[in-house]
């Protein structure tokens, strides 16, 4: 059955099915941002039930509005109201959401600051409720009577012929399109079909089906699901295979390479045997093709279905369908997979936990691994949650004993770690300069080292990836007079404009810049206006690194763009297709080198990388976020670990000038428990998560006053209603104090528990005062600081 019907039932069909006697009562929530727990009460004379989805008038003007059922009863839901004033559904479904997102959207409205109805209105996509791309489409069955000798006697030759080959086809493959069945059995026409259809041997139909083009081209699986587990895969899954059927939350702590994913395979074969279901999230899937290739590969015969938001509509109203009515029976998908419509969740599993792309950044501000978990004791099934770089929360979470560790210390087959240098970009000889460019002054980016490394790693056949985490040309326009002080800035956002080359326009010759939070765009001006002084480009982003590598290495190691060697960020990635082509072609060899952002260090395994570098590896370093250097450790491990997972032994040169970072020593080191407790106990002396739970309350405005008074009066308020083991500070300006023409106001609090966060915003959030509005941004677990 699928989720939502293409027939809804219409407002005359409700009032006629009984006598008004005969109602029930219900309440639903809008899918709207009214902030109304409890929903509002409607009556309905049909059977209702928690979980359907309907349609009902709001306001004066009746104005039809979707919404949720979330409570059914009699008269006592009024609350003193009158009956004869209650409204009536106008149409509602007759499919339902499983009990357990219905309970998950409760838990996320509350804990998220959100109303309800939005929460619902994120978990079901826009091209389920519109039932995009169903099609009605006419095929033919086998007639469920089994024909007579003489019905078979009276037929023609070639019908009877026809007949022969169609009774002998397996019966699932019915039913059929007419032209397709007579491919099948040798006819050019449906001719013979069609007799037999008269004859009464088949019988026409209507089938809907919704019309999708092709979810996405994934990448070789490999073998996947077919090795024998190692001594630590085996203790993994032997220790979670015994929690099955109970809620319980297990770490796998598993350094790059180890086999996490094996794990992930054999537990969810065993949840399949027991004839449950599982799902599976993996950060944004688009950029881990081979991991969702292997998913697909080793379950595709029980049904998988692909969940993600770059989807065509039609194609995630298929998935959509497939996992509701259980034709498939395992989901994998990005971040909103976690709302997959199963009613018999087996297994829940996060890889990469730690990933940022976890975190919703807009209502719901919710973050799909903790949801996960929320999810998992709901369902009371275990969840698993995979990295090599755990989040120092779930890191957290396995130390006092509340999650389970499990740990693989080691890569899987004959890889081994590969070695990691760490290069002082400030000393040692390194810096090398390129000839004199106008308004250019950096060094190269490529130093003497990891120079000289790559020329050896592509003449012996090799192939490397270059990291550095910053798109664009140059990061920001400066006067060469540097008495002027004088930058080139955002008119709408209190930040630098970053140059681009190619993907920005050009007018006469002079460029354009991006401004990379409201994506607004300046000419850049052809002096100072400040002193009339030549303009210089500082800093240096993935296109001036593409530049530079056809500058230095191209005619000796047959470098071209885009044949031999390629860039991977989002200006040159605009879709999911373009990022598959790439490392279709890297994985066979075609491409020599990949120069990429972030998007090239999570999920890919080319047993022929021996190079990683690491251009900068203090890119985020000193964001003003207290996470900057969890991040750095991340990404540097991270893309580390995409080099020397085959025979060959990897390389990692990790350019930087602060070779004595503890992020960047431990990760050379591969010492991931040494960093993270070093790390806690930073943040233990400085109170900061996950020590201590956060919420961070963010006031836009257009003007800066109203922010600023905003977010004052909320601060007071929650002083008010926050006892002394509540910390909160602010209100003060956000490190990026205005975006798109709005003033940044932040409050942030802070509590061992969140409970006493959770009773103070709710106080407020009841009496009308605090609410997540397009001008207040209510974020709890914050990921983000700027």
């Amino acid at each position: 059955m699928d989720l939502f019907p293409h027939q809804p039932v219409t407002p005359t069909q409700i009032s006629s099915i009984s006598d008004p006697n005969d109602s029930v009562f219900v309440r639903v929530a809008l899918e709207r941002g009214i902030d109304r727990a409890q929903g509002f009460t409607y009556r309905t004379n049909t059977d209702a039930q928690v979980g359907q989805r309907v349609s009902v008038p709001v306001g004066r003007g009746n104005v039809p509005t979707g919404g949720i059922i979330i409570e059914c009863g009699d008269e006592s839901l009024l609350d003193g109201f009158d009956p004869a004033k209650v409204k009536s559904v106008i149409s509602q479904s007759p499919a339902i959401l499983p009990s357990s997102l219905v309970e998950l959207a409760q838990w996320m409205s509350e804990y998220y600051m959100c109303p309800l109805g939005m929460v619902f209105s994120s978990i079901i996509p826009s091209a389920v409720k519109s039932d995009t791309g169903r099609k009605i489409r006419k095929v033919v069955d086998r007639s469920p009577v089994t024909p007579t000798d003489e019905q078979i006697k009276e037929l023609t030759p070639k019908a009877r012929e026809a007949w022969k080959l169609i009774a002998g086809l397996e019966p699932t493959i019915f039913p059929l399109d007419p032209k397709v069945l007579a491919s099948k059995i040798g006819q050019r026409t449906v001719a013979a079909i069609n007799k037999l259809i008269n004859a009464g041997l088949m019988i026409r139909a209507e089938v809907q089906v919704i019309k999708a083009p092709k979810v996405f081209e994934l990448l070789d699986a490999g073998e996947s699901g077919t090795h024998t587990l190692s001594d630590d895969q085996a203790s993994a899954v032997d220790g979670i295979t015994k929690s099955l059927g109970t809620f319980a939350p297990h770490l796998l702590f598993g350094v790059t390479g180890s086999g996490k994913t094996e794990v992930y395979i054999k537990l969810i074969e065993q949840v399949l045997a027991a004839g449950k279901q599982a799902i599976v999230l993996v950060p944004e899937i688009a950029l881990t093709p081979q991991t969702a290739g292997r998913f697909v590969k080793c379950f595709e015969s029980d049904g998988v279905a692909i969940l993600h938001s770059g989807l065509t509509r039609s194609a995630r109203n298929q998935q959509w369908a497939a996992a509701a009515s259980g034709e498939a029976k395992v989901v994998v998908g990005a971040r909103s997979a976690v709302f997959a419509p199963f009613s018999n969740t087996g297994v829940i599993i996060v890889d990469e936990e730690h990933d940022s792309s976890y975190k919703q950044d807009q209502l719901p501000r919710y973050n799909a691994r903790d949801a996960a978990v929320k999810r998992a004791q709901i369902e009371n099934c275990p969840i698993v949650l995979g990295s090599a770089t755990p989040s120092l929360e779930s890191w957290a979470n396995a130390k006092a004993k509340r999650y389970s560790l499990w740990t693989m210390p080691n890569r899987v087959g004959q890889g081994n770690m590969p070695k990691v240098q760490i290069v002082n970009m400030a000393g040692d000889n390194e810096e090398l300069r390129p000839p004199k460019q106008p308004g250019f002054t950096n060094a190269y980016s490529i130093g003497r080292t990891l120079g000289a490394e790559l020329i050896s790693t592509i003449e012996n056949g090799n192939q490397a990836i270059l990291l550095l985490n910053r798109r664009g040309f140059a990061a920001v326009v400066v006067s060469s007079d540097r008495s002027s002080g004088w930058r080139l800035e955002c008119n709408q956002c209190d930040s630098t404009m970053v140059v681009h080359r190619g993907s920005v326009r050009e007018q006469g010759g002079r460029r354009y810049v991006k401004c990379h939070h409201c994506q607004s765009e300046q000419l850049i001006p052809k002096q100072c206006p400040m002193t009339g002084k030549p303009l210089i480009e500082l800093g240096v982003g993935t296109q001036r690194v593409e530049e530079e590598i056809q500058e230095r290495f191209g005619e000796r190691l047959g470098l071209i763009l885009d044949e031999t060697y390629t860039r991977v960020d989002a200006d040159t990635m605009k879709n999911s297709k373009d990022y598959f082509n790439v490392l279709d072609r890297f994985g066979k060899g075609e491409l020599k080198l990949l120069l990429g952002t972030q998007m090239i260090s999570k999920g890919l395994d080319f047993p022929n990388v021996s190079l990683v570098g690491v251009l900068n590896a203090d890119t985020s370093l000193y964001l003003p976020d207290f996470r900057a250097e969890e991040r750095t450790y991340q990404l540097v491990s991270q893309v580390a670990g995409r080099s020397g997972r085959g025979i060959k032994p990897g390389k990692v040169i990790v350019q930087t000038l602060n070779p004595g970072s503890a992020a960047i020593t431990r990760a050379a080191k591969h010492d991931y428990i040494g960093f993270a407790n070093d790390e806690l106990q930073t943040r233990r002396v400085a109170n900061l998560p996950p020590i201590v739970r956060m919420v961070r309350i963010v006031i836009r405005d257009e003007d800066n006053n109203a922010a600023h008074q905003r977010a004052y009066s909320i601060s007071e308020q929650l002083r008010s209603s926050c006892g002394d083991h509540v910390s909160i500070v602010g209100p003060m300006p956000c490190s990026i104090s205005r975006i798109a023409n709005r003033y940044r106001w932040a409050i942030e609090l802070g509590c061992r528990s969140p409970k006493p966060m959770q009773d103070a915003m709710m106080k407020l959030r009841t009496q009308g005062l605090l609410t997540s509005d397009s001008k207040v941004a209510i974020d709890v677990d914050p990921i983000w600081l700027m």
